[in-house]
């Protein structure tokens, strides 16, 4: 009767030392899958989600908080619709924090071609294509409002002008280059 208890006590520690291994090993791979993940994988299940935004810009001292469903991600960009019809394109270099995304997160590298080429110059080109009264903030807190003219690699032009007129060669006051570097994110209502 020993002998059985012996070796019914050794078998149920090997069952416990494999299983205790098991789990190590598990966790071990979690943290080196997670290791692999970006921002946009974790932000990527969240899309049609309501989420809370901390960015650089803000008119104080301490970060500007927008609040809305995130509509649509690129690879250095997020757009968010608030209340009403404002739409907030956000660079991803002028995003601090996010609240309200999900515990899952998307496959890295799993985004497409497409999107992965659809950087924040070409949707930056979507709205000089629209002709959209913006409002640009800068990264200082400073807001500049007209219809945005072009866009280069680096870059974008604004021409400013009274609010509710077109863009007419008249009616432009003046004229900004904003480089990419500088925005804190561009609001189209």
């Amino acid at each position: 009767m020993r002998w059985e208890d012996l070796f019914s006590d050794l078998e149920l520690q090997w069952e416990a030392a494999e299983a205790a291994e098991l789990e190590a090993e598990i966790a071990d791979r979690s943290r080196r899958e997670a290791a692999y993940l970006r921002m946009l994988d974790r932000m990527r299940p969240a899309v049609g989600a309501e989420v809370r935004c901390l960015l650089r810009g803000g008119p104080g001292p301490g970060p500007l908080a927008i609040t809305g469903r995130l509509s649509a991600l690129g690879v250095d960009w997020l757009l968010v619709s608030e209340a009403g019809s404002n739409e907030v394109l956000v660079p991803r270099a002028s995003l601090l924090a996010v609240r309200g995304l999900t515990t899952i997160s998307a496959q890295p590298g799993h985004e497409g071609r497409l999107a992965a080429r659809l950087d924040l110059r070409h949707v930056v080109r979507g709205l000089v294509r629209d002709r959209s009264v913006c409002a640009v903030a800068l990264l200082d807190g400073a807001v500049l409002t007209g219809t945005l003219l072009r866009v280069g690699a680096d870059f974008l032009e604004l021409a400013e002008h009274p609010l509710g007129e077109f863009a007419r060669r008249n009616d432009v006051r003046s004229g900004w280059t904003v480089p990419f570097d500088g925005l804190a994110y561009i609001r189209r209502s």
